[in-house]
């Protein structure tokens, strides 16, 4: 067999994902496909560890028992699915000579980010709620759009992921749905939460393609990792939850937000992006605090670590 230069197996690489064709992880692939597909699956794993921590503020604190049982579940599948994620990464690491632990270090020192949602602050019952119904109901709609990446073992991960997280949105549009419906306070407390979290949740996309911000949608698509820009799936966000918002008796704090039919699109007032550059890059509200929560978690659990390692050894 004649042995094939980089570019020739990058031309049938190319070839194989346009004619819808999946790449398994030992399988050949360009070396930005495989930087583009650790730094995208690293950080959402990343962010389902952290997205648990401002939930989990709430587990003891929940008003019933029920709702306590159904948060700690919450809390326990964005766990597994950080882990699930976090293995996927590790077989496209393995190859630079990198693991687990690696990404944990960038986590801790910055390099990695995660979600700028999960920088944020849930001082009250009904973020739990928005968080539930809108957070989780933005992250399915940018997960289904990767259900059918070009990287099989993504996909896979993705498709229980999904069907819990959809678990996770009528958890939380069951929160929202008492507090609409209960007393003047409580619907005090769930319109202040949603005013709240809006900026964030239209950051949650992140920027639109408009050449101010470097973003790297349009490689991602060109490689079938995704097949929507930010923008659009920011459109579907809209199309799903606004007028549900305003069914409720809630507002926006966007007085300009409207949907134009001869143009098919929402038009909206942009957040701050300078501001989303500050929370990403771990200058949120709760930044500190919620790595602080995780590298200490980390350390503690060292001996657990230890133990099992350990135990591998001695079987082999």
């Amino acid at each position: 067999m004649i042995a094939q230069t980089y570019e020739e197996k990058r031309a049938a690489f190319l070839d194989k994902i346009e004619h819808g064709g999946k790449i398994e992880a030992d399988d050949w692939m360009p070396d930005d496909y495989r930087q583009q597909l650790i730094k995208l699956i690293s950080m959402h794993g990343m962010s389902e560890i952290m997205g648990a921590l401002p939930e989990k503020e709430w587990v003891p604190k929940a008003p019933t028992l029920r709702r306590k049982l159904a948060i700690m579940a919450k809390v326990q599948d964005e766990m597994g699915h950080g882990q699930l994620l976090l293995r996927v990464a590790e077989d496209l690491l393995a190859p630079l000579g990198k693991n687990r632990e690696d990404l944990l270090e960038d986590l801790f020192t910055g390099r990695l980010k995660f979600h700028n949602v999960f920088h944020m602050e849930a001082p009250t019952w009904a973020d739990a709620g928005v968080i539930g119904w809108l957070v989780d109901g933005a992250a399915i709609i940018t997960q289904t759009m990767s259900l059918d990446t070009s990287y099989a073992p993504y996909a896979r991960a993705l498709y229980r992921i999904c069907a819990e997280e959809k678990f996770h949105a009528q958890h939380g549009e069951s929160i929202v749905l008492a507090l609409a419906e209960g007393t003047p306070e409580q619907r005090a407390m769930l319109q202040e939460s949603v005013t709240r979290w809006w900026p964030a949740l239209l950051m949650f996309f992140g920027p639109p393609e408009d050449g101010k911000i470097s973003s790297n949608q349009q490689q991602n698509m060109a490689y079938k990792i995704r097949s929507q820009t930010n923008e659009e799936l920011r459109q579907a966000f809209f199309d799903k939850y606004v007028q549900r918002i305003f069914h409720l008796g809630l507002t926006l704090p966007d007085p300009t937000i409207r949907y134009d039919k001869t143009e098919g699109k929402w038009h909206y007032q942009q957040p701050d992006w300078n501001e989303f550059k500050q929370i990403v890059t771990g200058h949120g509200p709760c930044s500190v605090s919620r790595l602080d929560l995780r590298k200490l978690s980390y350390q503690q659990a060292q001996w657990v670590r230890d133990a099992l390692l350990n135990n591998t050894q001695q079987a082999i």
